[in-house]
């Protein structure tokens, strides 16, 4: 387990997915991060490549060739390289090989970078295409947060999402695990989402950000403490397992989506996937500070 320090928080992240198990406040030590209890979900915050979310029958093609991947991916159950790492900064490396080749059949270079700056901790991911032809896939993290905290008594319904700018987002809705990208609805967040375990009876809340800076604060009127993302993505997930009354919630900025409704299984053609040119890179970062 790697660990990294400041006067503030201590930070764990494990190479395997290169994963973030732990965000503790110093003084207080109080744990942010869901500790992966299986009843629940057995994860804290898995990295999800190459592709967000669920493919249709768990199937893609590339031309002719069909091959098999599960939802979200396999880079979040892959072993990672460590290729640099100080105190408070660490960046893990995930290349292409033959066992990744036979679920999907592209080389890349996938590298994760965790900095510990005061209270927040930015994370940075970079997609590189080491070959002649194009590289298609999806990008996104899993971040799942502990609620109640651990501070102040409190319920899971007494905490509430706060999403800057406060305006009517689009909500990408989910038939099933898939999205349904022609029936978009509108979700006002100009007053704060509180939260309910039925908000999940249709899996998550999926908010289209454009690209947008956009800063997802969770909290408690209850507690001085809470976290707030800040990300500038195309979209973000809002999740909790559902009927599952489960203490946590995970605020997830995605580079891609689910299959559609109506999906070709061309992955080339999937939705909102990303197409890397040789020699290329593709760069996405969030923040998360913790109070």
């Amino acid at each position: 387990m790697i660990t990294l320090k400041n006067d503030y928080l201590t930070v764990k992240i494990n190479p395997l997915g290169a994963e973030l198990t732990s965000v503790m406040d110093n003084e207080s030590h109080l744990e942010y991060m869901w500790q992966a209890d299986k009843a629940f979900w057995g994860r804290h915050a898995p990295i999800l490549f190459p592709i967000v979310g669920r493919l249709q029958d768990n199937q893609y093609r590339v031309g002719d060739q069909p091959y098999t991947m599960t939802q979200h991916g396999f880079a979040r159950d892959r072993e990672f390289t460590i290729i640099d790492q100080t105190a408070t900064q660490v960046s893990l490396e995930l290349s292409a090989n033959d066992q990744t080749r036979e679920l999907y059949p592209y080389n890349f270079i996938l590298t994760l970078s965790y900095e510990l700056v005061d209270h927040q901790l930015k994370t940075h991911a970079t997609v590189t295409n080491p070959d002649e032809t194009p590289l298609y896939f999806s990008f996104g993290a899993h971040p799942g947060f502990n609620v109640p905290f651990g501070g102040a008594p409190a319920d899971f319904t007494d905490y509430q999402v706060t999403v800057s700018p406060k305006q009517t987002y689009q909500r990408v809705p989910l038939v099933g695990p898939y999205s349904d990208t022609q029936h978009s609805v509108p979700l006002d967040l100009n007053q704060p989402l509180v939260l309910d375990h039925a908000l999940f009876d249709h899996d998550a809340q999926v908010l289209t950000l454009n690209g947008r800076e956009t800063t997802v604060m969770l909290s408690t009127p209850k507690d001085d403490h809470g976290i707030a993302l800040t990300v500038a993505a195309p979209y973000l997930g809002i999740w909790s397992p559902y009927p599952k009354q489960a203490p946590f919630v995970c605020l997830e900025p995605w580079w891609g989506l689910a299959d559609d409704v109506q999906a070709t299984g061309e992955l080339t053609s999937k939705v909102a996937i990303h197409h890397l040119a040789a020699k290329q890179s593709f760069d996405a970062s969030y923040q998360i500070t913790y109070f």
